[in-house]
């Protein structure tokens, strides 16, 4: 098959390589497309073994059922999303196959398209995490009987994008942060107040708001001002803050928790640094995973705006540069698979 694969100094190249076969508990997954996230040109550029795969976010169809897995949990030909820590082994979803955790796939309704079902990964699982492991708030399955605030700073980043839609169908009162130009597109995914990012007074606004009760943030930036803004923004007793970089805040009562996607996986991470298996995590994905199933075929979640690039995995080099440049605004880089030279449709 044809991947996007690292050579260990920073540089990756597409090439073919061994198509990976399903083991105990996993399915080999046909992509269809795959979607970018920060981390993916991160890791190219950081990390140092060769012969690695990239890409996390993929979608795809069930072409291989490996052992151990239950009939009734995944069937051939079936649509799927999912993720994995792509660029730290020979399986990425940079790839025309990719292998994955059965019991943590995302059934795909025919009403979602694979491009938009490509970018629900990392996304989703790291907006559940935030809200329902880390800052324990009531779930879409028995939602809050009164709005508890909930601050998501960075609503039209993908995962605040996602983290919105599901603080609100938890019966949150979501409060967020984007531009002005993008306030109309976080009030149609559900949050009931938005203030500017960029306004020096934003935490005493939304401080004055909540009446000094704001308690639960999750920070989709977590670095430069926002550790700051967003523990500004808590009661003066402080709260709860689920963060996606490390960070310890300095404000008194505030307490942060480091949310990484992979720990779904349930499997020991030493990259980008060290981080035990948590098992509790990864038993929480299993139901994650039926849950975003759920709500899509309801057709209660609504997916980024794509920026789809044209030649497949070939545009890889293109999509990293453009992230990097800092172009990305409230969309979704997406690969369609087919669309590289070289592979059959």
């Amino acid at each position: 098959m044809k991947a996007i694969v690292t050579l260990g100094n920073g540089h990756f190249e597409l090439k073919d390589v061994q198509t990976p076969r399903a083991s105990a508990g996993e399915m080999l997954v046909k992509v269809a497309a795959t979607a970018q996230n920060p981390v993916d040109w991160k890791t190219a550029l950081l990390h140092k073994k060769p012969e690695n795969i990239l890409g996390c976010d993929f979608a795809g169809t069930v072409v291989e059922v490996g052992p151990e897995v239950p009939e009734t949990l995944r069937h051939k030909g079936e649509r799927v999303a999912g993720c994995i820590q792509g660029g730290v082994a020979p399986n990425g979803a940079f790839a025309e196959y990719v292998v994955m955790e059965a019991a943590l796939a995302i059934s795909l309704p025919d009403s979602v398209t694979f491009e938009e079902g490509a970018q629900l990964g990392i996304a989703c699982f790291t907006s559940c995490l935030a809200l329902y492991r880390c800052l324990k708030l009531p779930t879409p399955d028995c939602p809050a009987t009164e709005p508890i605030p909930m601050l998501i700073w960075s609503g039209t980043s993908a995962t605040g994008q996602y983290a919105i839609q599901f603080a609100k169908l938890s019966g949150l009162r979501v409060i967020t942060t984007a531009s002005p130009k993008h306030f109309d597109l976080v009030r149609s995914l559900g949050a009931d107040e938005v203030y500017d990012y960029a306004d020096s007074k934003t935490p005493r606004k939304i401080f004055a708001a909540t009446g000094g009760t704001l308690r639960h943030a999750m920070d989709c930036i977590s670095q430069d001002r926002t550790p700051n803004q967003v523990s500004t923004s808590l009661s003066k007793e402080g709260g709860n803050i689920a963060t996606l970089l490390p960070y310890v805040s300095r404000s008194k009562g505030v307490q942060t928790q480091l949310i990484l996607a992979y720990t779904i996986l349930g499997k020991e991470i030493t990259f980008p640094f060290a981080h035990p298996a948590v098992e509790e995590d990864h038993q929480s994905a299993v139901e994650y995973a039926q849950l975003i199933s759920k709500l899509l075929s309801q057709g209660k979640i609504k997916h980024t705006r794509i920026n789809l690039f044209p030649h497949g995995l070939q545009s890889v080099k293109d999509g990293f540069e453009y992230m990097g440049a800092g172009k990305v605004h409230a969309e979704k880089i997406t690969y369609r698979i087919s669309d590289t030279p070289g592979v059959d449709s």
